[in-house]
């Protein structure tokens, strides 16, 4: 039988009982995302505004492909993290529930159709 002090239970934990791993998940993707959105917005506003050929030609390339569905995903997994702590914080019940679960539904919907609409940019 192990015996746990109410201290040894709570060590490392905040009220969520997550820990420290969202924190640490969220500086994570937030430093990633300081250096992809940049990177993005370079390359998405040399593109905007021209001609089909020019944007296709320049979305071939494995750079701007590469940085522009990192940037889909780990922004997409970053709001969602962040939602979901925002929604725990502030609804309760079945409502925080459904929402939770809207939010992950759109953000993977939102992942999905942007990583297909890249695939089918590039191929």
């Amino acid at each position: 039988m192990r015996y746990l002090t109410a201290r040894k239970r709570a060590e490392g934990k905040g009220a969520a009982h997550a820990g420290t791993e969202e924190h640490w998940y969220m500086t994570v993707s937030g430093v990633g995302l300081a250096f992809l959105i940049p990177a993005f917005l370079f390359i998405f506003g040399r593109a905007m505004g021209s001609s089909y050929e020019v944007v296709v030609e320049t979305f071939s390339r494995p750079i701007p492909a590469i940085v522009t569905g990192l940037t889909l995903v780990v922004g997409l997994q970053h709001f969602i993290k962040g939602c979901k702590g925002m929604i725990e914080d502030y609804a309760g019940g079945s409502t925080r529930k459904i929402l939770i679960i809207a939010v992950i539904t759109i953000s993977y919907f939102l992942m999905a159709a942007g990583i297909f609409a890249l695939a089918k940019l590039v191929l």
